[in-house]
């Protein structure tokens, strides 16, 4: 194995364990204990104070499930960055005949 996959491979199992800690320190049981839909409001999140509602979806999405949202999109980034090396990597050729 060469250097280059070494770093990858640990990136990766870097990711992995980052994501898994992500997972299990979000808040589930608030957002699982109900069989039916809620509303969800979406106007007058903001009180005269300038604070965000706390039963909005814009503070369950960035402050209840931020950390897990943040490793998605470094992984998705990586992703992405990953397939344009891929893509662009140069195939070497045995040219000895």
């Amino acid at each position: 194995m060469n250097k280059r996959a070494a770093m990858g491979a640990t990136v990766a199992v870097l990711l992995l364990v980052v994501l898994t800690v992500s997972i299990y320190e979000t808040q589930w049981d608030d957002y699982m204990t109900n069989d039916s839909p809620e509303n969800i409001p979406f106007v007058d999140d903001v009180d005269d104070e300038d604070n965000l509602d706390e039963s909005s979806l814009n503070y369950a999405l960035f402050e209840d499930y931020g950390p897990l949202l943040l490793v998605l999109a470094i992984l998705m980034f990586g992703a992405m960055i990953g397939g344009v090396c891929i893509a662009r990597e140069e195939v070497e050729q045995d040219d000895t005949n």
